[in-house]
């Protein structure tokens, strides 16, 4: 099989290369589908582009078709405009097996600053679909990211693994946001964005008592939509800034390509208050939707990005490593059993071809012998029927048996190429 991925995530980049390189908008994400079927026609493609990662998978059924880590990492530098050097020591790729695990573990949130939030399954959902709208997707991709979507849904039933606080939403709301305020049932709440976020944000937020809502997105409707539905009030997003004076918490998830307000508009917006009252900025937005330089303004603002919840994921990480070693455990049987699967299904067409034409070979010449012998009765015709059959199939162990421990090893490429070739046989 030949898959390849090429990525960079939050262990590998910081947040500012991460937002760099990020695809983010639709019309972005068809523009680079555009392009690179442009320069790798044969292969499938799909991206998924998260606040935490960048990752670019490919698959094809020619070998030599897929394109290098040197060939994607030119591919984003010109298509983000972003030297190559801001960002290349920061990506990692896979291959093969490797490739297919790594998807496993990411969708399965082994790979999440958050161990165990939900919302990467959907993601991978989200970005299996784009691709698939686009006709990116082929027979490979398709099998890999159902069977990646399974094996999330699997590790959820029998782990714990999703148990208290899982996603970015929940730290944000519980950990930080209870470390600034008290209670959360007397403060307004100001949202910028309406997208999946904003809203896993404000259930958790709902869910600490908050009433007062207001929701800002450039798409009004959409913006209604989310406002009607945790019983809020929508407002146009160019008038967020007039309500900056009357929010105590700011939960910015925008999607802008760069941020929606300067330090220098921050100060000015703070000095029209009566009084410096506490301010929580939660920005989940990749690129950042807030320029970092506004904590210097006073300190009673608290500003915290996604790279802030780098601390507090690994606290619990470290408090679920059983159920880590678990997930895990399941992640490489599931990667295993794919690897099986798929190269079971490339494999068992041409042992299948092999054996009929080795045999139809052996009955077209035990016809002709038997047209020339016709002193022979039925029963001494059945003996040398067995005979044969039992000559052509010893002949076909050896190499039927090499067929099949390469697939059980997972690389029977170059093998089932080879016989096909020394024994004529079709695709």
């Amino acid at each position: 099989m030949n898959v390849r991925v090429v990525y960079c995530n939050h262990e590998t980049a910081g947040l500012a290369v991460r937002e760099r390189l990020a695809f983010s908008s639709e019309e972005r994400f068809r523009s680079a589908y555009t392009e690179l079927a442009a320069r790798f026609p044969a292969v499938e493609t799909v991206i998924v582009s998260t606040c935490n990662r960048i990752e670019m998978y490919f698959a094809s059924e020619e070998r030599g078709a897929l394109p290098s880590q040197e060939d994607i990492a030119r591919f984003l530098s010109e298509f983000h405009q972003v030297p190559l050097d801001d960002f290349y020591s920061d990506l990692r790729h896979e291959t093969e097996q490797e490739a297919v695990q790594h998807l496993f573990l990411v969708a399965c949130s082994l790979d999440s600053m958050v161990l165990g939030e939900a919302q990467i399954v959907n993601q991978i959902k989200d970005a299996y679909q784009r691709a698939a709208d686009v006709d990116s997707v082929g027979p490979i991709m398709h099998h890999l990211f159902q069977s990646a979507m399974s094996i999330a849904s699997k590790v959820r039933t029998e782990t714990k693994l999703s148990e208290g606080r899982i996603s970015i939403a929940s730290v944000a709301v519980g950990e930080f946001g209870k470390s600034i305020f008290e209670r959360f049932d007397d403060k307004a709440v100001l949202i910028l964005g309406a997208g999946e976020m904003a809203e896993e944000t404000l259930r958790y937020l709902t869910d600490e008592g908050v009433t007062n809502i207001t929701v800002a997105n450039r798409n009004v409707e959409r913006g209604r939509a989310l406002a009607d539905k945790w019983g809020g009030t929508a407002v146009p997003f160019d008038g967020w800034e007039e309500l900056l004076n009357r929010t105590d918490v700011i939960v910015s998830t925008t999607g802008a390509t760069e941020p929606i307000i300067t330090a220098d508009r921050f100060a000015t917006l703070r000095k029209r208050r009566g009084f410096q009252r506490t301010l929580f900025i939660l920005d989940l937005g990749a690129p950042r939707d807030f320029d970092p330089a506004i904590v210097a303004i006073d300190d009673n603002v608290f500003l915290y990005d996604i790279d802030n919840l780098e601390e507090t994921c690994a606290r619990n990480r470290k408090a679920r490593t059983r159920e880590i070693d678990k997930a895990v455990e399941l992640v490489n049987r599931s990667t295993q059993q794919f690897m099986h699967e798929f190269y079971h299904r490339r494999t068992g067409p041409v042992v299948q071809q092999l054996r009929e034409t080795w045999h139809t070979v052996g009955q077209q010449e035990l016809d002709r012998l038997f047209r020339k012998l016709d002193h022979l009765d039925e029963s001494d015709k059945h003996q040398i029927e067995l005979t044969m059959s039992r000559i052509v199939n010893k002949l076909l162990h050896p190499p039927l048996e090499t067929i099949k421990h390469q697939s059980r090893e997972g690389t029977p490429h170059t093998l089932l190429e080879t016989v096909k070739q020394l024994f004529g046989l079709s695709e």
